[in-house]
C-alpha cells in the first residue's frame, strides 16, 4: 500500500512539473480598486487548488474527530452498561460428599466412667 502511495505522489509531481513547463505564461489578475497583479499560471492554478482543498480537508478532519469522539463515549456508555446489567457470579458451594469423622474423645470427664 506504501508504494501505491508513493507511486501515486511521484505521478502526481510529474505531472505538475510537466504542466509547469508547458505554461510557464504570466497571467494578469484584475484587483479591487484598479490594481492588477501579474501571476505566473501555474502558481495560480496550484493557489485555487489549495483554496479549495483546505477548506474541505478541515471539514473532513473535524467530522472524524466529531465522530471518534462520539464513538468513544457510545463505547464506554455500553462498556458501563454491561457491567451493570451482568449480575455477580454465584457462590460456588462446596458439599464434602465423605462426611467428617465424629470426635474422638482423649480425656473421661470426672465421674463417668
Amino acid at each position: 500500500m506504501q508504494f501505491l502511495k508513493t507511486l501515486l505522489w511521484f505521478l502526481l509531481a510529474v505531472v505538475l512539473a510537466v504542466f509547469t513547463l508547458g505554461n510557464w505564461t504570466m497571467v494578469t489578475i484584475n484587483l479591487w480598486a484598479g490594481l492588477r497583479a501579474e501571476v505566473n499560471l501555474p502558481l495560480l492554478v496550484v493557489m485555487s487548488f489549495l483554496a479549495g482543498l483546505f477548506p474541505t480537508l478541515l471539514y473532513h478532519h473535524a467530522v472524524k474527530w466529531r465522530l471518534r469522539h462520539r464513538l468513544t463515549t457510545l463505547e464506554r456508555t455500553v462498556g458501563d452498561l454491561r457491567g451493570a446489567a451482568t449480575p455477580a457470579p454465584p457462590v460456588p458451594v462446596v458439599i464434602d460428599p465423605v462426611p467428617a469423622p465424629a470426635a474422638i474423645p482423649t480425656a473421661v470427664p470426672p465421674g463417668g466412667a
